[in-house]
């Protein structure tokens, strides 16, 4: 699959999957204040990388994209809802997101953290509210999704962040920390997009999809540590070491960026060996290959 199809293909998933979530808002004027913040942040923009690869996964083992949707839309929330308490003072006090002001920026600190509860609930609802999937599916789902996204998984993760500040990471560690927070989700959304295909945790086919989700949640946190450091490819072979600015434990603390990058490769090909296999898997190969090889 070329870059180009690829384009598309993200595209048309990432309308898919807008017009879908424009379905859980209704006006409230009591509560405008509340959803204008929420669609603020959910409506930003973004590739919608993690809906695509529900939506893909679905397509791939034969499943119906109506029982994917919700799920993708659950996922969505949840990823939104986690950057918009990223950017907060309290935690990483960021001004811009996708270079837009940030949430609170726009709406205050107290809206913005609601904003972020409510889209977090909200995808529970979604979730459970799918009923092209059926009510078993859902409630797996569900769970498999709070999981993911709570102590054991992505806020965990986030834990694990901000703790790293104060300290030095091993690189155990590291990875440990990037597969909560940034890999437990991307995992999820792989794992519901198979979960609305019909296909059981305990099949085989589960298992390849979780290792293929793995490796690119890895390989994604990989990149974005080159992308944040560098810049740019001219700085490979030099150890840029610990995060000056921030003291953030990165993985070119352990790695130079030509290492790193070749690591990163290394976990994108093995996500692709797991999956190529499958018939119709050309969309989730041509995902791994560009996450892997990005340039911001």
């Amino acid at each position: 699959m070329t870059e180009e199809v690829l384009e598309l293909l993200l595209h048309r998933d990432a309308r898919v999957t807008e017009e879908a979530l424009k379905q859980y808002y209704t006006e409230d004027d009591d509560l405008k204040i509340l959803l204008d913040a929420e669609r603020y942040s959910l409506f930003a923009g973004g590739k919608r990388i993690r809906p695509a690869l529900t939506l893909e996964f679905c397509r791939m083992l034969g499943g119906e994209e109506e029982a994917a949707l919700p799920f993708a839309c659950a996922v969505e929330m949840i990823h939104t809802y986690s950057l918009i308490h990223d950017d907060l003072p309290c935690m990483d006090d960021d001004d811009l997101r996708r270079g837009k002001p940030t949430n609170h920026k726009v709406f205050g600190e107290s809206t913005a953290l609601l904003a972020g509860d409510a889209l977090l609930t909200g995808a529970f609802e979604a979730a459970a509210s799918n009923t092209v999937a059926g009510a078993e599916t859902s409630a797996m789902a569900v769970a498999y999704l709070a999981n993911c996204a709570g102590r054991y998984g992505m806020v965990g993760g986030q834990i694990m962040d901000l703790e790293g500040e104060k300290k030095e990471l091993t690189l155990d560690e590291l990875i440990k920390l990037h597969s909560l927070k940034t890999g437990a989700l991307i995992g999820a959304a792989a794992v519901l997009g198979a979960m609305a295909a019909g296909v059981s945790l305990r099949d085989q086919c589960m298992k390849d999809v979780v290792t293929y989700a793995e490796n690119i949640g890895l390989a994604f946190q990989i990149v974005d540590d080159i992308l944040d450091r560098t810049g740019n490819a001219e700085e490979l072979g030099k150890n840029v070491g610990v995060d000056a600015e921030r003291q953030k434990n990165t993985f070119l603390t352990f790695f130079s960026v030509e290492e790193a990058q070749f690591y990163a490769d290394r976990l994108t090909n093995e996500a692709i060996t797991v999956i190529r296999k499958y018939p119709n898997s050309e969309a989730l190969v041509a995902i791994a290959e560009w996450l892997a090889k990005r340039t911001k």
